[in-house]
C-alpha cells in the first residue's frame, strides 16, 4: 500500500483546550427498546446546556448513511461497530465528547471498539429486561422477530452478551431518567477534571 501517516501540528490536546473539555466516548449498549437513544438525547441536551461540545452516533442514523451498505449478519454487525469506532476515534481527536447508542451485542465487538477508540472510552450498559423492551418496542421489531419477519434479531434469535466491565444503568422504569442522565453527566465531568 502506498499510504503513510501524516503527523499534523495541531493535536487532540490543542483541540480539547480551545473547547475547554476532555474528549471521550460514552458507548451505550443494550437491547433494542432499552432506552439508549432516549438517554443519549437527554445526556447530550444536558451537556450542551453546560457548554460541552458533543455529538451523538446512533445505530439507526448511521445505518442510513455511513453504514447503509451493511446488513445484519454477524459479519455486518462487526463491520458496523468497527466503522463507528473509527468515527468515534476521529471525533475524539477533534476534541468532541461522543455519545454512542448501539445495541452492540457481542463482547468481542465492544472490546474492539475500546481498542480502536482508546483513551476516554466509557462503556455503559443500559440494562432493561427483554419483557420491558418488548412492551416498549417503539419500532415494532420484536413483534416482527416473533413472527419470523426478522431473522437473527438480538434478544430473540441472536444473543446479547451482557457487558462484564461496564457501568450499569437499570432502565426498566421510566420514572428515574433524571437520575440516569445525572449519573452519566457525573462520569463525563469526572473525566474532564
Amino acid at each position: 500500500m502506498n499510504i503513510t501517516t501524516h503527523n499534523f501540528k495541531t493535536t487532540k490536546e490543542n483541540r480539547e483546550s480551545i473547547k475547554n473539555q476532555k474528549a471521550c466516548t460514552i458507548w451505550m449498549s443494550g437491547l433494542s427498546g432499552s432506552g439508549k437513544s432516549t438517554i443519549a438525547n437527554l445526556v447530550e441536551e444536558k451537556l450542551t446546556t453546560l457548554g460541552y461540545h458533543t455529538y451523538i452516533l446512533d445505530g439507526d442514523n448511521t445505518r442510513m448513511g455511513l453504514n447503509k451498505d451493511l446488513g445484519f449478519s454477524e459479519e455486518a454487525r462487526i463491520e458496523n461497530i468497527r466503522r463507528v469506532s473509527e468515527v468515534c476515534k476521529l471525533m475524539n481527536d477533534a476534541g468532541l465528547i461522543v455519545i454512542c447508542s448501539f445495541i452492540s451485542p457481542f463482547e468481542k465487538n465492544r472490546e474492539q471498539a475500546k481498542q480502536i477508540i482508546g483513551e476516554g472510552f466509557m462503556e455503559i450498559f443500559i440494562d432493561a429486561d427483554l419483557s420491558t423492551c418488548e412492551i416498549r418496542d417503539p419500532k415494532g421489531l420484536y413483534k416482527k422477530a416473533r413472527t419470523g419477519e426478522i431473522k437473527e434479531f438480538t434478544g430473540i434469535k441472536s444473543p446479547f452478551e451482557t457487558p462484564q466491565n461496564a457501568t450499569v444503568i437499570k432502565n426498566n422504569t421510566e420514572d428515574t431518567e433524571k437520575k440516569k442522565v445525572n449519573l452519566l453527566i457525573e462520569l463525563i465531568e469526572k473525566n474532564n477534571k
